[in-house]
């Protein structure tokens, strides 16, 4: 059955390492299908790699980790059509939604142009828990950071807003975030906003921040805001350890 309220993982992660697959489930991803309450069967879990041109070969990484791991599992993708009769219903029917990381404009044009858009609001209404990393952390909120259009990071501001914050990924391990990311709040460019670094998440339910986890060492999350003078402001917040 879907979550009892509206509930969105953002991450910097949610996949790791495995011995024997190229990728394998993280324990944010494990704790994504955890909140979904499924009981009696295997939870159906869906896979969007839209921010990566549907690529063939990350689905069959995402079935081999789905297996492993015993999860029902489906995916979405829209290249070269979609490959469902009806995306809201096909997202209805799931438990997690599980969106990979990209190109963020790329896979909110497309998201756009097929009505995976308000598919995915029906679907957060419904319950059904959404998660996903970098792209598919960013996307739910109203904007972050993004190298969609080159190396060096701009803004995006026309995200899917389910959220009323910004989003910041990759907060650690890629130097243009932080500063970039904390500009563009001091300027009003993008609201207030949580932050992850790699291996960190946060969970909303409905639109309220409730928690933040890590599912490695040393990972943390941030609230920035707008701070005097135009400044930012940023503030670490605790962690709960995932294992």
């Amino acid at each position: 059955m879907p979550a009892d309220a509206p509930t969105i993982l953002a991450t910097s992660g949610g996949w790791a390492p495995h011995d024997r697959l190229r990728w394998g489930v993280g324990p944010l991803t494990d704790h994504a299908v955890e909140l979904a309450g499924v009981t009696g069967r295997a939870p159906k879990v869906t896979f969007l790699g839209t921010a990566c041109g549907d690529d063939a070969g990350l689905y069959r990484d995402f079935y081999n980790a789905a297996q492993d791991k015993g999860f029902h599992a489906s995916h979405l993708q829209l290249f070269t059509m979609p490959n469902v009769e009806d995306v809201t219903a096909h997202l209805l029917d799931q438990d997690v939604v599980w969106v990979w990381g990209g190109s963020v404009a790329g896979l909110l044009a497309m998201w756009r142009l097929h009505g995976v858009d308000d598919a995915m609001r029906a679907a957060w209404e419904a319950g059904v828990v959404l998660t996903g990393v970098s792209a598919g952390s960013i996307c739910w909120h109203v904007g972050g950071t993004t190298d969609s259009f080159g190396p060096d990071l701009r803004p995006i501001t026309n995200g899917l807003g389910l959220l009323p914050f910004s989003n910041g990924v990759h907060y650690d391990s890629e130097e243009q975030r932080r500063p970039l990311f904390q500009s563009l709040i001091a300027d009003g460019t993008l609201p207030s906003g949580y932050a992850t670094d790699d291996g960190a998440g946060v969970l909303y339910r409905g639109t309220k921040m409730v928690e933040a986890f890590t599912e490695k060492d040393g990972a943390a999350a941030y609230f920035v805001e707008a701070g005097p003078d135009g400044t930012a402001v940023e503030t670490e917040l605790d962690v709960t350890r995932l294992r």
